[in-house]
């Protein structure tokens, strides 16, 4: 007579599943701190699916950050494949930050008036990890810690961001290093002010691209033009999904809406990686 296994035996290949207190999973990920922040002000089922998404989003705003600062850290040191490697993997991370858009890319402008109201005053552009993300592609502002006065740790970490070197910053200090014409007045500048393009820069990634395509440099300009083309079609996803939603209306918090997102969608991340193409 074969044994039958009692009610209690486990299987040999079942996981182990008695812990002495929470799993060890849930000590690591603290899941179920990530779905108990949702708390939804209307009625509507919608709203369930913005907040969860703009929540997720704020996630991907985060590891991104994280990935530039590795890649400006690494440049800054001259090394050159941990740089590349976190771009790299920033852009498998902008493709899973764009695709995000997808729940609320269809939104009538009913739907959204749905819950609209729950959002009160609250934009995406007061988003402070967002705004690390810009600090770190070179669109610097001191006006936009503003909004974050209120909270002392965030301002910190903004302003450090606003007073440091930009990953574009430190991609042009890169190549200076390496023998390319970057000028002193580019290399030097106020670290707290916009990035505006040089001509003199132009002619770098002009001399790069009019090489051969497996230089060091070249790799690492198409490395940027990567990250560029996806943070261009973030804005772009985000300026029609806008449009959909709410038309021309005045935006939350008081912005322009899609005006301001126009704006913001046609401006080139690294523009004169994009400039110099047109003289190679």
């Amino acid at each position: 007579m074969s044994h039958q296994p009692a009610p209690h035996e486990a299987e040999p290949d079942t996981p182990n599943l008695d812990f002495q207190g929470t799993t060890p999973y849930e000590d690591y990920v603290q899941a179920s701190v990530l779905t108990h922040l949702q708390h939804p002000l209307s009625d509507d089922p919608g709203e369930m699916v913005f907040l969860v998404t703009t929540q997720v989003m704020e996630l991907w705003f985060t590891v991104i950050v994280h990935e530039w600062q590795t890649a400006a850290q690494a440049l800054r040191e001259d090394d050159l494949p941990t740089a590349l490697a976190a771009l790299k993997r920033s852009t498998y991370e902008l493709e899973s930050l764009n695709a995000s858009w997808k729940p609320l890319a269809h939104l009538t402008p009913g739907q959204f008036n749905s819950y609209r109201s729950a959002l009160g005053e609250g934009s995406g552009f007061q988003s402070a990890m967002y705004r690390r993300m810009e600090f770190l592609l070179g669109e610097k502002s001191a006006s936009m810690l503003v909004p974050h006065r209120g909270a002392p740790r965030v301002h910190g970490e903004l302003e450090k961001a606003l007073t440091e070197p930009s990953l574009y910053d430190e991609v042009l200090g890169y190549l200076a290093r390496q023998g390319y014409a970057v000028p002193e007045s580019v290399l030097d500048r106020d670290p707290t002010r916009r990035y505006e393009p040089d001509a003199a820069v132009e002619r770098v990634w002009q001399e790069i691209y009019s090489g051969p395509d497996d230089t060091a440099p070249a790799r690492l300009g198409e490395a940027l033009t990567e990250v560029a083309e996806l943070v261009w079609r973030w804005r772009n996803d985000h300026l029609v999904a806008t449009r959909r939603a709410m038309g021309a209306k005045a935006g939350t918090g008081g912005s322009a809406g899609v005006a301001w997102l126009e704006k913001r969608a046609a401006k080139n991340v690294f523009p004169e990686l994009w400039t110099a193409r047109s003289h190679v």
